[in-house]
């Protein structure tokens, strides 16, 4: 898939060490479920990716000019499957923030879901301290749904102590989006 400055495409093996340039940073992953990735982490992840093919959740996000890999999105379908909701995640590398890359990239996705998917519903999610990340999901004319709070917790404080996150919760219709 491609936008005016962006390709999105499924993951290649050899994606690893642009993989390890962002998910090696600890403010990166500060709002997800793992923790920073090593080299070795990020190959096995490139490596999944590439291997799962069009059944990965995953899509490379690169520069058009140079091929380079500046972020993954993440789309999965939700069960039920009469549903047909979808969710959308990111991640970007810092180095290319607040050039509007993420949403130009996300845009993108959202328009292969409700015109090649035909879903019926996108869903995400958003830490509530994660700004940048809920104002990219307004920019996305995607709807601020609910707040959960202490809703999921995905790491423990050093006495075993699950860290509770509140979050919104955001979505977009197909109706909505063929405006």
């Amino acid at each position: 898939m491609e936008t005016e400055r962006l390709i999105v495409r499924r993951f290649k093996t050899e994606d690893w060490k642009d993989l390890y340039e962002y998910l090696s940073i600890p403010e990166v992953v500060k709002f997800e479920e793992f923790y920073t990735f090593s080299e070795e982490e990020c190959k096995e992840a490139a490596k999944g990716r590439y291997e799962a093919g069009e059944d990965s959740c995953f899509w490379a996000v690169c520069l058009k000019e140079n091929n380079k890999m500046i972020g993954q999105i993440y789309f999965n379908f939700n069960e039920p499957e009469e549903f047909n909701t979808w969710e959308i995640g990111y991640i970007f590398n810092p180095k290319f923030y607040s050039k509007g890359y993420a949403t130009e990239a996300a845009m993108r996705i959202l328009q292969y879901g409700f015109e090649e998917k035909q879903a019926h519903r996108i869903i995400a999610h958003a830490n509530i301290n994660n700004t940048p990340s809920w104002k990219l999901l307004e920019r996305l004319s995607m709807r601020r749904e609910g707040c959960m709070l202490q809703n999921v917790w995905f790491k423990k404080t050093s006495e075993g102590q699950p860290i509770w996150h509140d979050s919104y919760e955001y979505a977009i219709l197909s109706h909505e989006w063929n405006k």
